[in-house]
């Protein structure tokens, strides 16, 4: 019986990181939102959340993430942002480390600015879990449209993203 469970376990495990590797989020489509949001730490992300604002789909953006060294006039230049758009529409957010505090940070975000709809941008093997995050910091009527940055991601990074999502489910089942 002992056996049993354990191979069940087993493929089960196996059918989760499969289905996870194989399935990745994709894009989203032009869906306008209230805000879009845009987690740091990887290639193209940021261009496809100000793609996302120049596209009116969003009339607000949070950068979630951003190091504390950066100034805003230096990323207005490298991302080339006019200055009356960096002022009315471009939110950089110095506070999240962490996918836990990106969702902290972004709650205040949508909470502050009255949100009912944020498209979220990020790396399409991190989207499951930044969305269950985020999901756990907002209140159930926001709708979250996920918007995956296509990326080529090696079997490390999805093994260990895999098991980053198991630990978190396995947190929030258990009250935490």
């Amino acid at each position: 019986m002992l056996r049993r469970l354990i191979a069940l376990f087993l493929l089960a495990w196996a059918l989760g990181f499969v289905w996870f590797a194989v399935a990745l989020p994709q894009p989203a489509g032009e869906e306008r939102t209230d805000g879009v949001v845009v987690l740091t730490g990887g290639k193209g992300r940021i261009d496809r959340g100000l793609e996302v604002l120049r596209g009116n789909w969003a009339p607000e953006l949070l950068i979630s993430g951003v190091d504390e060294s950066v100034k805003p006039h230096e990323f207005a230049d490298e991302y080339r942002i006019g200055s009356l758009q960096m002022a009315c529409c471009v939110t950089l957010g110095f506070a999240a480390t962490d996918t836990m505090s990106n969702a902290t940070e972004t709650a205040e975000w949508i909470k502050t600015q009255r949100m009912r709809s944020v498209r979220l941008v990020t790396s399409d093997w991190h989207m499951r879990r930044a969305v269950l995050e985020l999901r756990r910091a907002i209140p159930a009527d926001v709708a979250i449209i996920q918007d995956g940055v296509p990326t080529r991601p090696s079997l490390k990074m999805l093994f260990l993203e895999y098991h980053k999502l198991l630990a978190r489910l396995a947190w929030q089942l258990v009250g935490a």
